[in-house]
């Protein structure tokens, strides 16, 4: 086990004499030291900038020409702006980018206001008359009317030539049944929005019967 008298230093005696260390501390060592941690922080820094400038120079090129959809990244900023967060100027800026996005685009909300719409140009396309193309006299006639017209002059069939094949046991002839329903049904949100409407009117006709 060391003691401390293992290692003697030419004031030791001094020292023990004092009842204190009477050797000083070495400025010119703490001098060096704190040049050369200097030196090195610099060179860190230079070296980390000159980094940062070789990278952001690569993702520049890798961008290409600057274009709406990454014009506000690379706008100039003052002084630490561009390490700002604001909520609102984000929604804003994404809302702009989300208006003028190419099509087709993701619903912004949960698409019941959409699909209403998109079953409204449905209706008017399947229950009036409008043209198709003007110049070929060809014209789109309500739904109702061409399930008239086929069944007064049924659809053509065509000629299913005959099969020389035996039938296995168990084998039918398929038989083509119509279907139970249209396949169509309105979503639970425009049956909402029929549901109050017509509890409007009934209201209105009744406060004008009143009257």
């Amino acid at each position: 086990m060391h003691t401390p008298n293992d290692h003697d230093s030419p004031n030791k005696q001094a020292s023990l004499k004092e009842g204190y260390e009477v050797t000083d501390v070495s400025v010119q060592g703490i001098a060096v030291f704190v040049i050369a941690l200097a030196i090195s922080v610099g060179v860190f820094f230079v070296f980390c900038f000159g980094m940062g400038k070789v990278i952001n120079n690569a993702l520049s090129k890798s961008d290409g020409p600057v274009n709406q959809w990454h014009a506000s990244s690379v706008e100039p900023a003052g002084k630490l702006k561009n390490m700002e967060s604001n909520p609102a100027l984000e929604q804003q800026e994404l809302h702009r980018l989300a208006q003028s996005f190419p099509t087709p685009r993701l619903q912004g909300d949960d698409g019941n206001q959409d699909v209403m719409a998109l079953h409204q140009r449905e209706d008017l396309l399947l229950g009036h008359y409008s043209w198709v193309d003007q110049s070929q006299g060809k014209v789109r006639i309500p739904i109702e009317r061409a399930m008239e017209l086929i069944a007064q002059r049924g659809l053509p069939v065509a000629s299913q030539p005959a099969s020389t094949e035996p039938m296995m046991a168990g084998d039918e002839k398929p038989t083509v049944k119509s279907p139970l329903t249209d396949g169509f049904a309105r979503t639970a949100y425009e049956q909402e929005q029929a549901s109050a409407a017509n509890l409007a009117g009934e209201q209105s006709s009744a406060h004008a019967n009143n009257n």
